[in-house]
């Protein structure tokens, strides 16, 4: 018998209509497969270049889809995500959206969509044949201000330079000043849960 995964979705919520979403995917483990940080500039490998390549094709093959922001770290990347509508407007949409089923368009379908590109184009060019490149789960936050989307964006942008406190990096020490303004606003309690 399988065990019950529970959902970490927002409950409610429609994640194939338009919104702005904060995205983190963790490598399997969290190993540091993608590549490495030097002097605070992060250094893709082979395998972090496809992740970089497949993202972008992301907002090139769904034309309601922008990818904002983006980093990939030595085992996790940081992304936002805005579904627009047709007139290019992002904005909220509360409905019921199933757990299980996917949603064309949705994000659980995009990440999924990304997470296959990454591994097909990886096992084509002979990488990660027999391991495992993903975390089975992924976190998601939807996006509801423009204070939270200056946040959001000024981290990834920083994340190379503030590796030493990232809790994503095994060896991390100090305070996340980001993680901790996200623990204020909730972010990390069952309204977008963290289990990813």
């Amino acid at each position: 018998m399988l065990p019950n995964r529970k959902s970490i979705r927002l409950a409610g919520y429609d994640y194939s209509q338009s919104g702005i979403y904060f995205i983190t995917i963790c490598s399997y483990g969290k190993l540091p497969i993608f590549g490495s940080i030097r002097n605070n500039i992060m250094r893709l490998n082979r395998l972090g270049k496809i992740v970089q390549e497949e993202l972008s094709k992301t907002a090139v093959i769904r034309s309601n889809i922008n990818i904002d922001e983006f980093i990939i770290m030595p085992n996790h990347l940081h992304s936002i995500i805005s579904i627009t509508d047709s007139t290019g407007t992002a904005r909220h949409a509360h409905t019921n959206e199933k757990f299980g089923r996917p949603v064309q368009g949705s994000i659980p379908t995009i990440i999924r969509s990304f997470k296959s590109a990454v591994t097909k184009s990886a096992h084509e060019l002979g990488l990660f044949i027999k391991s495992q490149i993903w975390h089975r789960n992924y976190y998601e936050h939807v996006i509801r201000n423009e204070e939270a989307l200056e946040r959001i964006r000024n981290y990834i942008i920083t994340n190379p330079e503030n590796w030493s406190r990232d809790t994503d990096n095994p060896d991390h020490s100090g305070k996340n000043l980001f993680k901790v303004w996200l623990d204020q606003y909730n972010i990390f309690k069952s309204i977008d849960n963290p289990n990813y």
